[in-house]
């Protein structure tokens, strides 16, 4: 008789299904996994043995066969321990063999039988919902699964409890959902002095998801006023929560299995790789800004990155979602992000102040802010100057509005959206509109629409570039409480678009 249990191989934020299936039959005494396991699937027969050893259960004199079905989907990973544990209990009859089949299971196992933590638990559970089975795991994975709602979790902390659990000698509570609070903001934008015009950009491009990139002398406060952006935006809601966090469970970031409702902040080096980027390397695993998704990437000294690096953001900034393409995996990942980038306006970073610039201005300038492309640049929806902090700006004990007051003005030009766009497929956000949408819910008043057909002329703006002053000037008016887009939001939106040269 064969024997099975269910477990999952994870081929991005999806998890198939994958049917352990295990015989006992005469001959040879030998334990043989096979279904194209890497090493550590390979090792798991070890692992089970010693496991099963500490419990006082020795393996049969009989030839083991433990096959992971589909045969040829690669298996990756050590959460295989514990299904094939399960199979073969209920091989050898120490565990129904109905219960064991009704069960999608994943956990690595320790020498001495105790239930180690995973990655993807909560993309399992989804799983196993859709296969209508229970959900078994190690207890420091319960509260990330038990997220998902539609299926029992059964989370033991060794082999021995969840052995006992189906064979009715003690029971195991489902597993509770498990929530990382919000922490009080210690980042407050009314630490910056100065800026209002900077910080005013800030606003809207957290009102609207849009993109910026900011251009100014070295501590005129980018990167300070970039960390306290996730000081002003929303919280996630629930499905939004779910969707990040499946991401972030397959790269091991849950903080014990919660789940947070603060969105995403990354930050990468500019060291930074194309595949620690986009996402790739063995398994073609997430990147940041798939681990950025419904968050913001903040990537500072953006033109120090790899000309390489800076080009593959074209297309998922446009589309939401990259494809990872590699000789042995494509996988398709979400990455709908609000971009912020901020650079110093030539390699010294000084040309704007004579006194201090180097002599090769405005050259060195050219050729510094030239390493970003043209039509990346024409992504961004918002450009803004930083300019040095004056001594008088400096010195003022009130730094302006505090990041609570900002997030409520955020989160009401969000409610606006949200009523708005209820019933478009794939859009929530100014920034996700485009095409008759975007022309039917930004359409200006006669004075902005000339307005806009001038400037657009004067200054030959692409098509995406016409589009992104629409939805900047769509979200001006949210954040104005107007349902019409009028003059001053279509003028405030293209000073955003129109910098000079050297941005």
């Amino acid at each position: 008789m064969v024997s099975r249990a269910y477990t999952v191989a994870f081929q991005g934020v999806e998890a198939r299904l994958v049917e352990v299936q295990c015989s006992l039959s005469p001959g040879l005494p030998s334990f043989q996994i096979v279904g194209l396991p890497d090493k550590a699937v390979s090792e798991a027969r070890e692992r089970v043995r010693a496991a099963l050893n500490a419990m006082a259960l020795a393996l049969p004199s009989k030839r083991i066969t433990v096959n992971l079905s589909p045969a040829d989907l690669p298996k990756e990973g050590s959460h295989f321990d514990l299904p094939i544990a399960l199979a073969l209990l209920a091989a050898l009859d120490v565990l129904p063999k109905d219960e064991v089949e009704r069960l999608v299971a994943l956990g690595e196992l320790s020498l001495d039988g105790k239930l180690i933590p995973v990655i993807g638990a909560l993309p399992a559970a989804l799983a196993a919902a859709e296969a209508d089975c229970d959900l078994v795991c190690p207890k420091d994975c319960g509260a990330e699964a038990a997220w998902v709602g539609a299926t029992k979790v059964i989370a033991p902390a060794t082999l021995l409890e969840a052995m006992n659990h189906f064979q009715g000698k003690s029971s195991l509570a489902p597993a509770e959902p498990g929530e990382v609070s919000l922490p009080p903001h210690a980042r407050d934008m009314s630490d910056v002095k100065g800026q209002e015009r900077a910080k005013r950009a800030l606003e809207i491009a957290a009102a609207g998801r849009h993109h910026m990139f900011m251009v100014g002398e070295p501590g005129s406060g980018k990167s300070m006023m970039a960390a306290r952006l996730p000081g002003i935006l929303p919280p996630l809601e629930a499905e939004e929560a779910l969707e990040t966090s499946m991401i972030h469970s397959l790269s091991g970031l849950l903080n014990q299995g919660g789940i947070s409702r603060a969105r995403p902040f990354r930050d990468p080096h500019h060291t930074a790789s194309m595949a620690a980027i986009v996402g790739g390397g063995r398994g073609a695993k997430p990147g940041e800004i798939s681990l950025a998704h419904n968050g913001v990437l903040f990537l500072d000294e953006f033109p120090e990155f790899a000309r390489q690096v800076l080009e593959t953001l074209r297309q998922p900034v446009e589309t939401g979602s990259v494809m990872v393409a590699r000789a042995n995996a494509h996988v398709k990942y979400p990455c709908r992000f609000m971009l912020i980038a901020a650079a110093n306006p030539c390699r010294c970073g000084y040309m704007s102040d004579p006194s201090r610039a180097c002599a090769r201005v405005p050259v060195c300038g050219q050729d510094y802010l030239g390493k970003i492309s043209g039509p990346l640049m024409d992504r961004f929806d918002l450009r803004v100057e930083v300019p040095a902090v004056s001594v008088a700006d400096l010195s003022l004990s009130d730094g302006g509005e505090t990041s609570t007051t900002i997030a409520a003005r955020v989160y009401g030009a969000w409610q606006h959206q949200r009523a708005r766009f209820k019933n478009a497929e794939n859009v929530r956000l100014n920034a996700d509109a485009e095409g008759a949408l975007l022309e039917q819910v930004a359409k200006p008043d006669d004075e902005g629409e000339q307005l806009l057909n001038t400037v657009a002329e004067k200054f030959k703006l692409s098509a995406r570039g016409y589009h992104r002053v629409l939805r900047v000037a769509r979200t001006i008016a949210d954040l104005d409480d107007s349902l019409q887009v009028r003059k001053p939001h279509i003028a405030e939106a293209v000073s955003y678009r129109l910098v000079r040269a050297t941005v």
